[in-house]
């Protein structure tokens, strides 16, 4: 009996530790990105590039909150995912997500120093991001988000 309680206990945390490793993340390097616009704008605490589909909906907002150096990254969602899989043409990486259900948004922070930024900033012509299963949102990758990224550095 002992076995089986432990047997149970074991399975269960195998279970739940899997449900929260991240997924790997495909190749995109011949990905179509999705058709849209990027919008660069300052903002009382820093700036933000903001990429919204061909029907003008937003996509993904990248956010430089200047007095921290930090840098958000956030994308449309209904409901918490563990971690947002950011892909470039250079560094693939899982990165921890928190989920805002007022604005209804899935999000990742990173310090403006950070070697993804710097890759997000330098893809050939498209950067992706996924949660789980969910289809990737591929974006192309023009000079706001870079702008945006330079503006937590300097």
């Amino acid at each position: 009996m002992k076995f089986l309680t432990f047997a149970a206990f074991a399975l269960i945390a195998a279970t739940s530790l899997a449900a929260q490793t991240p997924t790997p993340t495909a190749d995109f390097t011949t990905a179509t990105p999705l058709s849209g616009n990027w919008s660069y704008a300052a903002t009382t605490d820093g700036s933000e590039a903001t990429f919204s589909n061909s029907s003008g909906n937003p996509q993904v907002w990248i956010h430089c909150t200047r007095a921290t150096r930090r840098v958000s990254i956030a994308k449309p969602a209904s409901g918490a995912a563990p971690f947002i899989n950011v892909w470039t043409s250079s560094l693939t990486r899982s990165v921890p997500a928190s989920f805002n259900p007022a604005t209804g948004r899935l999000s990742i922070e990173v310090g403006g120093g950070d070697p993804l930024l710097d890759a997000i900033a330098t893809s050939r012509g498209r950067a992706a991001f996924t949660v789980g299963a969910q289809p990737a949102l591929v974006v192309p990758t023009w000079s706001e988000p870079q702008r945006v990224i330079e503006d937590c550095r300097g």
